[in-house]
């Protein structure tokens, strides 16, 4: 049968009313208008689709089953988030457009367009009548960009009943795909201090701020070559002429090994304590495992690979920082090959945007991989 093919002026108009709904993490109805939309594309295409009520405060997921005469058999499963980091108003700083060989939105990297192309993949072999060896299976999930608490357990019994499980998540800058993802800890941080007048009294408070402040400097300054250390969230103080008594935070730690992450956990933990009259509190958040390629991960990129030198272009791969809900299945030992969506730069920032042409180029890839695995 003819292999099928993928025109990219029509892969970006279904595309763009997926990125015109914008789906914060914590917005939990914004997600699940996000999740409506993509459930009716699956249902079109010809999926039993289910919608998983979400918890923790966090929105739905939707799961979609294609038709296959052994569609409860163990198959391939296609994992994909559809909550973004951007709030709900970025489209008026990052608007939806095309500029030459650039699609922009908010999630359109990360990752809405790889979602979105890998359904167009299975709709394509379906409209061209060609069968998968294997049952395919989509999950789309709420919540990764804070670290998949609602939903581990989900993918990793999801992930379980499959002999496969594919990612689309952003393609790597040189257009290759993910083969291991570094381990990461989030950690909540508090400091707690004695409130005291600003103005008058001054001296008679300790100030939560002062020390995060310096906490925040002893966090930063424990990054090396094995284990970097970041704070991205900070909040504290509620008047300007009174010394503040709490002050919140969040740190991120990522490494590639597992044993550099818990000695990097184990120093986070340590700078728990009193001092000067403030307690600084430290909590593990989330943590994401490191996953290391496996032999059984390596043949899978390698069928992926023969299919890109089939179709002319290089498909280099490498392990990864950034996690994704790929380390899960990954660290599971099931073989998983991820950053198959589109290529570009910029995501989480408001330059988002995707190549063009790497929408039906990875599109084409995706569908072969489908065809290929058995």
């Amino acid at each position: 049968m003819t292999a099928p093919t993928f025109d990219a002026a029509a892969m970006l108009a279904g595309l763009r009313p997926w990125i015109a709904c914008e789906s914060p993490t914590h917005d939990a109805d914004a997600v699940n208008r996000m999740m409506g939309i993509a459930a009716r594309d699956l249902a079109i295409a010809g999926a039993a689709v289910e919608t998983i009520p979400g918890r923790m405060g966090l929105g739905n997921c939707v799961r979609a089953k294609f038709p296959h005469p052994r569609r409860d058999e163990p198959g391939i499963l296609v994992l994909g988030h559809l909550d973004t980091v951007h709030p709900v108003g970025t489209l008026k700083d990052l608007p939806w457009r095309v500029e030459g060989e650039r699609a922009y939105g908010p999630g359109i990297l990360d990752m809405k367009a790889g979602n979105f192309l890998a359904l167009a993949a299975i709709k394509a072999l379906i409209a061209a009548g060609i069968a998968t060896p294997l049952p395919v299976t989509v999950l789309f999930t709420s919540d990764e960009e804070v670290g998949s608490p609602a939903t581990r357990d989900l993918i990793e019994a999801e992930a379980a009943r499959h002999r496969y499980v594919l990612v689309p998540e952003p393609g790597t800058q040189d257009g290759g795909v993910v083969t291991g993802r570094y381990a990461i800890a989030r950690f909540d941080l508090e400091a707690v201090g004695r409130p005291s007048h600003a103005g008058s009294t001054l001296a008679e408070g300790r100030s939560a701020i002062r020390t995060m402040a310096a906490k925040i400097l002893a966090i930063e300054a424990m990054t090396d070559a094995d284990c970097t250390f970041s704070v991205g969230i900070v909040d504290g103080g509620r008047w300007v002429n009174c010394v503040a008594t709490t002050c919140t935070g969040q740190a991120l730690s990522m490494a590639k090994r597992q044993g550099d992450l818990d000695r990097g956990v184990a120093r986070m933990l340590a700078l728990a304590g009193e001092a000067d009259g403030v307690m600084f509190h430290v909590k593990r958040g989330v943590t994401r495992p490191v996953w290391e390629p496996d032999a059984a991960t390596m043949a899978l990129y390698e069928t992926a690979r023969g299919l890109a030198d089939g179709f002319g272009h290089a498909l280099p791969h490498r392990s990864a920082g950034g996690g994704s809900d790929g380390n899960f299945t990954g660290a599971a030992g099931i073989p998983t090959l991820d950053g198959l969506g589109a290529v570009g730069r910029g995501y989480h920032t408001l330059d988002e945007h995707i190549l063009v042409a790497s929408l039906p180029q990875r599109a084409r890839l995706f569908a072969g991989l489908l065809t290929r695995l058995g």
